[in-house]
């Protein structure tokens, strides 16, 4: 939250732009660590929540400061990161290592498994940041801009829903027990979707200021 709220300072004074690469920053960082099955107390889950839940902030800080159209355009953004990604660390699984480098099989081991990862956080990734944009000013505009809390947790929380059921379905069937994964990840949001209310309230003040 920390993190994602000094983007969104510092995007006051840079531009959305600055916004828009922060975000883009915290999706690749994200697939670079989902293969990683971690205990967060008692839940399990991947690696990836912490930093993916950066965007929560940034998207809802976004639409709230910018509009539907940027919102958009961060979503993109994150989705051709991830795809530039993708194709590096296939590519660079193929290239001959050299004769004194001993990582080869560990780092072929690590980003093997990335293709599968990928292809299962882009598809969650792509409809449900789409669908959070979209309900995020659905909301907004049913409550005529009242009760930032509302839209900000509903959007974010079905949103989440969305995106953890489709990327444990598609990125761990058969290599890991669905069901926990998916409501250790989605409790874990959940919570961090309500912490970040407090901070989406006071950067919106600080925007206003």
């Amino acid at each position: 939250m920390l993190v994602a709220t000094l983007a969104s300072i510092l995007g006051k004074h840079y531009g959305v732009s600055y916004l828009i690469a922060m975000f883009t920053s915290a999706i690749v960082v994200a697939n670079a660590v989902a293969p990683k099955i971690i205990v967060l107390g008692p839940f399990t889950t991947t690696a990836s929540v912490a930093v993916y839940s950066v965007t929560f902030l940034l998207t809802d800080t976004i639409s709230e400061v910018y509009g539907k159209k940027h919102a958009t355009k961060a979503v993109w953004s994150g989705f051709l990161g991830v795809l530039l990604f993708v194709f590096v660390s296939q590519n660079v699984i193929l290239m001959a290592p050299a004769s004194f480098w001993g990582g080869q099989e560990a780092f072929s081991s690590t980003f093997s498994s990335t293709l599968r990862i990928a292809v299962a956080s882009m598809t969650a990734y792509l409809i449900s940041q789409m669908h959070d944009v979209w309900a995020y000013h659905y909301w907004k505009k049913r409550t005529k801009g009242r009760y930032l809390w509302l839209r900000n947790n509903l959007s974010t929380g079905i949103s989440q829903i969305i995106s953890t059921c489709l990327f444990v379905f598609i990125g761990f069937m058969g290599v890991a027990p669905l069901w926990s994964l998916i409501w250790g990840s989605v409790l874990i949001k959940m919570f961090i979707a309500a912490v970040d209310t407090p901070f989406l309230y006071f950067v919106r003040y600080y925007y206003k200021r």
